[in-house]
């Protein structure tokens, strides 16, 4: 056997243009490929971070129009849909449920932030006091509002480390008065710098009690949902039932499919979302696949080619003894060994681009983690050898079957 790859390695070298165009392309194919899966496990790894932050002993509580099935009203919404039927009292009421051990509700909106005649425009959320109870919040400077700030109306103010720097510099913020809509806030606390999830810098965003963004900015008494933390996470199915039967009980709902609210644990979350990543990854690899089974087409050419010129070398090995296989196998030998060189050269051009890619990212703030799956590099390399073996076994067999005395009357 390790003749068939010694004489298939002489007869690329005597071809190195050829040899190495073809590498190329193979190369190419490979790299896409990785680069493909790498962006694939990448990018799950960064929503999952994301939704690491709630436990698993969590359930979320969001509007969703009704008749719309289970996913969501995200789009309906986006086109200026707004849902008014989640209200402070359902959430006052989920609270009441025995499996609750601490809540939130929120609202969203945007808002210009100033300060002595510095501006920001931020995400205002309106968060429940509970909320780093519930979720992880990480304060840098400070502290989060309480329960009394915020059942008070208190106009007390988180700010994101973005928002901190555009106003106040190098300054302290903790204690300053910053002002929303021309009504004063109180800088409590700032939070640890994040980075960026995709396109939402969450470091631009800034905490309020709900309540007081309801009254003092947005002149509301409903919410976009709520996130719960169970006391017992063993029965977190539990108290997700819990929850739809209590809010279909208030809004007097009696068909499933008229819910205006959507109910989901943080388990059901993280599987939906690796369902989805890996869905994605999988196309993206196969629109990449299919470069690398173009190229071997390629391959199929050029072996046949290859052939060609070499007939009369194939008829003089037949005549002094080489066997049909020993002809097959060293042509198959070629073409394995040419895929498994550009496959290997695909794997380094791969683990470049995903370190470059990596680097960007975290250059505009984006928190994109580096990670190239070790199957994928073995899996590619290996997907690349069977790759050239199937196309090159036609050329292989054409060049098995001539006939030694025909090939050597043609030279």
């Amino acid at each position: 056997m390790n003749n068939y790859f010694q004489i298939a390695f002489d007869s690329l070298m005597k071809q190195k243009g050829r040899t190495i165009l073809t590498m190329l392309a193979v190369a190419i194919g490979i790299a896409s490929l990785v680069v493909m899966l790498a962006a694939g496990e990448s990018m799950k790894q960064l929503v999952l971070k994301e939704i690491d932050v709630y436990g698993s002993d969590v359930v979320s509580v969001e509007v969703k129009v009704p008749g719309r099935g289970p996913t969501g009203s995200g789009a309906d919404m986006a086109t200026g849909i707004n849902i008014t039927t989640f209200k402070n009292s359902d959430v006052e009421a989920i609270a009441k449920l025995d499996n609750v051990a601490a809540y939130y509700s929120f609202v969203t909106s945007q808002e210009i932030i100033k300060y002595e005649g510095e501006n920001a425009t931020a995400i205002i959320l309106g968060y429940g006091a509970q909320a780093p109870l519930v979720e992880k919040i990480d304060i840098a400077e400070g502290r989060f509002y309480t329960l009394d700030e915020e059942n008070s109306l208190s106009s007390a103010i988180v700010l994101g480390s973005r928002i901190k720097e555009k106003l106040f510099g190098d300054n302290e913020a903790v204690g300053q008065n910053v002002y929303v809509r021309g009504k004063p806030f109180k800088v409590v606390g700032v939070l640890k710098e994040r980075g960026q999830v995709f396109s939402f810098d969450i470091d631009s965003i800034v905490y309020l009690p709900t309540k007081t963004v309801q009254k003092k900015l947005l002149g509301t008494d409903y919410v976009l949902g709520a996130v719960i933390k169970a006391k017992d996470p063993t029965k977190l199915d539990e108290l997700k039932d819990d929850v739809i039967s209590l809010m279909r009980e208030r809004h007097n709902i009696d068909d499933p499919d008229m819910d205006d609210f959507k109910v989901m644990t943080m388990v059901e979350a993280k599987e939906m979302t690796e369902v989805i990543t890996n869905s994605i990854t999988v196309l993206l690899a196969v629109l990449a696949a299919v470069s690398l089974i173009v190229g071997g087409v390629g391959i199929t050419n050029i072996m046949y080619v290859s052939v060609t010129e070499r007939i009369f070398e194939i008829g003089l090995r037949r005549s002094v003894g080489a066997k049909r296989k020993d002809i097959l196998y060293q042509f198959l030998a070629e073409a394995g060994l040419l895929t498994f060189l550009g496959g290997v050269l695909g794997v380094i051009l791969a683990v470049a681009i995903t370190f470059l890619v990596y680097i960007i990212a975290n250059s505009y703030g984006l928190n994109w983690p580096y990670y190239v799956p070790p199957s994928a590099l073995i899996g590619s390399i290996l997907f690349s050898v069977a790759v050239g073996l199937f196309f090159g076994v036609y050329p292989a067999r054409k060049a098995a079957d001539i006939d030694p005395i025909e090939a050597l009357r043609r030279e």
